[in-house]
């Protein structure tokens, strides 16, 4: 009997007949790059800070790598944008937080240029991804509505959101990092601005953590009332179980208000929670992490808060509403 060849296989031959040896590594090396920014995911969900650095800090290597070998790949322009933010706001700024609590200046300047570092990166790839949709970003900013009108005419799906939302917070955060300087301080706008577009194309991105964003610098701007406003609906929408939000909502609010009550019923909530959702374990981790430190004695005192006579502290309506 005549075997006839398999009929599925020849478009495959005949691409390889036609294809150089370089075009193939490119194909291999892209589908490496998207196979792995997929499975990135799963880094969420791990709930050991440890663990998870290490991975961090490897990743970064990689992608770095990944990148140089395929300078225009989008995947690895997004997950060196998101992976070098993670990293500057899980782990330098954390090591920056505790260097400041052992009074160890020198430590803490050095840890900050860390973090500073990592947002320079994450925004200089969130800048070069976004450019490949429009070049117009040195123009836009010209001020916020020059900005927001860029940003509303050429990122219009929600396949934008996380280039527009990494992008955003790392220049947010970079921007906290430097708030004692007028100049950097005058652009916060631009990152307020990609932040403002991502929560209009998808406010449920990243676990809402867009109008958590959005929040803290609503109180931050004097926009106190509109802060608060956002985040109590940001605690509704994602049920009380991404407790970054009840973190930030202590850290910015109820420490910019003097609220004792409710910055102390916030972070007891974070510390007594449980599992609360597997999908954001590493997060979760991170926010007990913080409300520990931040449930300090310099802390709460930076706050305003008297703590030389701890007075029990009655349960602020949000949380006490949320246990029953």
């Amino acid at each position: 009997m005549v075997k006839l060849p398999h009929l599925s296989a020849l478009p495959f031959v005949a691409v390889l007949a036609l294809t150089n040896v370089g075009c193939i590594k490119q194909i291999l090396l892209d589908g490496q790059i998207s196979a792995t920014r997929q499975a990135s995911g799963v880094f969420d969900t791990i709930g050991d800070y440890e663990v998870a650095g290490g991975a961090a800090k490897a990743g970064l290597v990689q992608f770095e790598g990944l990148h140089s070998l395929a300078p225009d790949n989008e995947d690895a322009l997004f997950s060196l944008t998101q992976a070098w933010v993670g990293y500057g706001f899980a782990f330098a700024e954390d090591d920056m937080e505790a260097a400041q609590d052992k009074s160890n200046d020198d430590l803490a300047d050095y840890h900050k240029r860390r973090a500073h570092m990592a947002y320079d990166r994450a925004v200089f790839y969130g800048l070069e991804l976004m450019s490949h949709s429009d070049k117009g970003f040195d123009t836009a900013k010209k001020n916020a509505n020059t900005m927001k009108a860029w940003l509303k005419a050429n990122f219009t799906s929600k396949d934008d959101v996380g280039t527009i939302f990494w992008t955003g917070y790392g220049w947010m955060a970079r921007t906290n990092l430097d708030k004692d300087d007028p100049v950097v301080v005058a652009d916060l706008f631009v990152g307020e601005a990609m932040m403002e577009r991502a929560v209009e194309l998808d406010p449920t991105y990243n676990h809402y953590n867009g109008e958590v964003a959005l929040a803290a610098y609503h109180v931050a701007v004097s926009n106190v009332a509109e802060g608060k406003k956002i985040f109590e609906m940001a605690l509704e929408k994602t049920q009380r179980k991404n407790l970054m939000v009840q973190f930030t909502y202590a850290q910015t609010y109820a420490c910019e208000t003097a609220d004792r009550a409710l910055y102390e019923s916030l972070m007891k909530e974070i510390l007594d929670a449980g599992d609360v959702d597997p999908s954001e374990r590493l997060e979760n981790a991170i926010a007990k992490r913080k409300a520990r430190r931040y449930m300090g004695k310099a802390r709460m005192q930076a706050c305003g808060f008297d703590m030389s006579a701890k007075a029990t502290a009655a349960p602020a309506p949000a949380a006490a509403a949320a246990k029953k």
